[in-house]
């Protein structure tokens, strides 16, 4: 089991890596800012923004930390034209 601490710790790693949500109903949710997911004692309130790269949610949704099964990496993109 995931504990609020030990996923706010994952949240506030420097650099940020994109991260996948994995629920025990199956659901998925890809966080790629940090700023969309507000941490609580039993539960996750996970923001859902319309476009990917946006840290502005469009929709919020309530996770219970008990039902969290998994966080995974999210592939980071490599950068273009050898620009790093």
């Amino acid at each position: 089991m995931f504990t609020a601490e030990s996923i706010q710790t994952r949240l506030r790693e420097r650099p940020f890596r994109p991260l996948r949500i994995v629920v025990s109903e199956g659901q998925r949710f890809d966080i790629h800012h940090p700023d969309l997911v507000l941490v609580g004692h039993r539960d996750l309130m996970v923001g859902l923004p319309k476009k990917p790269e946006s840290s502005i949610y469009d929709r919020v949704t309530r996770i219970a930390l008990v039902h969290v099964v998994a966080l995974e990496d999210l592939p980071v993109p490599a950068p273009e034209d050898g620009q790093q």
